[in-house]
């Protein structure tokens, strides 16, 4: 009979620090799973242009080139990171400083095309 006062008494505990846990506000969660500034990234290029890429989502991003900004979508790749919009692609590998960026055509197949910069990570 002991045994079974003590699994009743144990699991009423249980139960009781379940019930009593905080609670996070209903907005909390989602804020944090969606940051508020985008990670910006500077490239120097091999012709000498430069290009700023903006990532505000793992989804996205935005690349500045020759005065214009071009709104990308993450696609299929076989390394790094793809992203594709409208006419263009854009693709790095590695992270940080010294890593490489292609900006290429993107074919109306869904294929890259010729390559338009090739540009590291400053």
């Amino acid at each position: 009979m002991k045994i079974i006062d003590s699994l009743a008494i144990s699991s009423i505990l249980l139960l009781s620090a379940c019930a009593s846990s905080p609670q996070e506000p209903e907005g909390a969660q989602a804020s944090a799973a969606t940051p508020s500034t985008s990670s910006v990234h500077n490239y120097r290029c091999e012709s000498g242009e430069a290009i700023t890429a903006t990532y505000p989502s793992t989804d996205s991003a935005t690349v500045q080139y020759k005065g214009s900004t071009y709104s990308m979508q993450i696609a299929v790749s076989g390394s790094g990171a793809r992203y594709v919009g409208g006419e263009l692609e854009w693709w790095t590998k590695g992270s940080g400083t010294g890593s490489v960026g292609t900006l290429f055509r993107h074919n109306a197949d869904g294929t890259s095309g010729d390559s338009v910069e090739v540009c590291t990570e400053s």
